[in-house]
């Protein structure tokens, strides 16, 4: 009888120690979940520095006068009426405005229309895949100083590479101060970076193309379905995730173009500013003495503008191509 009830004593004693135990564990359960989140500190930090921070700044600052590091008056948005239309920055700002478009609408046939072809190439049944994915990508393993450096060599009007090989096949003729014109400048900067984008837009359309499941392909066939009619039908629709990824991409990098027209023709977006985009007068305009005293709320209200074009167009691109996106 006694050890009976010394075990019922005991069973009596655990409950309310089962009970506090399992209160300690969810706790500590608690306690490591909230651990975690200090894991994402280190991140958070970093995007509140170098983004929040930086545009907030920006919009701020925007909003005073300024003389020189000095902040002045509390002026609202002056200083975006002085850039749309003061002389000299709205002649200026529409100049490198409209260079920033046709960066755009150049690239998109220069760059990505070719890469889709070639990567319509590759994905196919071709022999040395791998060779020509590694040709393709190698030029985007450069600096972009290096290649722009480069190329303004071998385009130079007087020894460059290119204008000595149009006078040794006979077309003298075609031989011509290519970054030194006006007229082809600004084109010639175009191609050169698209040049050194492009392998990356093969790589990415490659990337779309072969999460396509080749079962599609195969119930296509069955119902007779071939070339352009696989192309315009499965293929473009299929691969639209990508098509949108590099739409995007290209639209911000021709509005953020800096560092190869830098590299070939400097900060003045010569000759006569024929390759001058709002990158280089946000340079100018920050760095330079293009905005006088007040270069600090010019440049600052010509960054809001460039990050609120940015923003706008890659939310109405992504809400077009969503419509077009097609599931399967």
């Amino acid at each position: 009888m006694e050890p009976y009830l010394r075990r019922r004593r005991t069973g009596l004693n655990e409950g309310p120690q089962l009970a506090a135990t399992g209160v300690e564990r969810k706790r500590k359960r608690n306690y490591a979940k909230h651990f975690v989140h200090l894991f994402l500190l280190p991140s958070l930090l970093f995007y509140v520095g170098f983004m929040v921070y930086p545009i907030a700044s920006a919009l701020l600052n925007s909003m005073f006068a300024w003389n020189g590091l000095k902040r002045g008056d509390f002026i609202w948005f002056e200083n975006f009426i002085r850039l749309f239309t003061e002389s000299p920055h709205a002649e200026t700002f529409y100049n490198a405005f409209g260079h920033n478009i046709i960066f755009f609408i150049v690239t998109v046939p220069a760059k990505l229309m070719v890469a889709y072809m070639l990567a319509l190439i590759i994905n196919s049944k071709l022999k040395g895949k791998e060779f020509f994915k590694t040709v393709f990508f190698l030029p985007k393993l450069l600096s972009v100083i290096v290649v722009g450096f480069l190329f303004s060599l071998i385009l130079n009007p007087s020894y460059g590479a290119l204008n000595t090989f149009l006078k040794a096949i006979g077309l003298a003729e075609l031989a011509k101060p290519w970054l030194g014109d006006p007229k082809t400048a600004f084109l010639t900067v175009i191609m050169v970076d698209s040049w050194y984008g492009f392998g990356f837009a093969v790589l990415i359309f490659l990337v779309g193309l072969q999460s396509i499941s080749s079962e599609i392909y195969e119930a296509a066939k069955i119902d007779r379905a071939a070339g352009l009619t696989l192309l315009f039908k499965i293929t473009i629709p299929l691969s639209m995730p990508s098509i949108m990824i590099m739409t995007i991409l290209t639209f911000i990098s021709s509005f953020e173009s800096f560092e190869m027209i830098y590299a070939m023709q400097g900060t003045s977006g010569g000759p006569y500013y024929s390759t001058d985009v709002l990158a280089l007068y946000f340079y100018r305009l920050m760095f330079g003495s293009v905005g006088g005293g007040d270069s600090i709320g010019l440049g600052s209200a010509l960054a809001v503008v460039l990050l609120a074009l940015i923003s706008a167009a890659t939310a109405i691109s992504m809400f077009f191509f969503k419509k077009k996106a097609v599931d399967y």
